[in-house]
């Protein structure tokens, strides 16, 4: 039996929505008993896409990330629900019972992803299926894998070692949403937003000129990195602590090092302008 998972590649996702779209046109409207009632027209976004903005000026980064269900292997759902109305198939995929689940508003509200949503007209809970009935059909994945133009979404069996989705995830660069939670969710992440710390090197005595190539050295509890500046005089040190502390120094041929004392405070600095003396 195959164990579900999903890949989700944040830095592919151009925020297209095309995943949304494609979840509204299976479920909306449209019944898939005895897996999951029909999605309500509005209210609902079974996958939804977070935008996330960080830095300032002329250092920022804008991200996509695509949230649905995490199906859970420690579903909250599964123990807030009475009488079995949530359940794990052998697959993985956590289903919400339609018709057990009537009533039960606490299920939706145990969700620490926010991503079950409560029907009022139905009256039950309800969320992303993984498109299930369509993989009891034989499909290969759910419909919003399906329609991403940009690859950011990879479906496959996490037992099949030969699946992509299982080299994806044997590679060692995944990571899960809210991992200090200890949910076990059977979707995972690359390229999630993480702080960085970004500026630019000018020279005092070239108002007019960037200081390309210099030397940009980031220190930390977690070590050393070297950047050189690119042809902006631009520099950014990704995946970095938020509220850690590091040193800069700030290197380049003829001119009079610069060190400066950070911490981020925040998911990301922009120092801005860095002005070089002549040596």
């Amino acid at each position: 039996m195959a164990k579900y998972g999903l890949l989700v590649n944040v830095d592919n996702c151009t925020g297209c929505y095309n995943c949304v779209i494609a979840c509204k046109d299976e479920h909306s409207g449209n019944a898939h008993l005895p897996i999951a009632a029909a999605q309500p027209v509005a209210g609902h976004t079974w996958v939804r896409v977070e935008p996330r903005e960080q830095g300032t000026g002329t250092k920022v980064r804008y991200s996509h990330v695509p949230i649905s269900c995490q199906q859970c292997e420690d579903a909250p759902c599964i123990e807030a629900a009475q009488d079995n109305a949530v359940y794990r198939r052998d697959d993985g995929i956590v289903v919400i019972d339609p018709v057990k689940a009537v009533g039960q508003k606490q299920i939706a509200e145990s969700c620490p992803y926010g991503a079950i949503y409560w029907n009022d007209e139905l009256n039950v809970a309800q969320k992303c299926t993984f498109c299930a009935h369509l993989l009891d059909q034989g499909w290969a994945e759910p419909r919003c894998v399906e329609s991403c133009p940009v690859n950011a979404l990879v479906f496959g069996d996490l037992e099949d070692p030969n699946s992509r989705l299982s080299q994806l995830v044997a590679a060692g660069n995944t990571e899960t949403l809210q991992p200090e939670l200890g949910l076990n969710p059977l979707v995972s992440y690359v390229g999630l937003p993480r702080p960085f710390i970004a500026g630019e090197v000018v020279c005092s005595d070239q108002p007019n000129e960037c200081a390309v190539g210099a030397r940009v050295t980031l220190s930390g509890l977690s070590g050393e990195t070297t950047l050189v500046t690119d042809s902006f005089g631009d520099f950014r040190f990704d995946n970095l602590d938020e509220g850690a502390s590091y040193s800069l120094r700030i290197e380049h041929d003829g001119y009079l090092p610069v060190e400066k004392s950070v911490t981020l405070s925040s998911a990301a600095l922009n120092l801005e302008a860095i002005e070089l003396t002549p040596s």
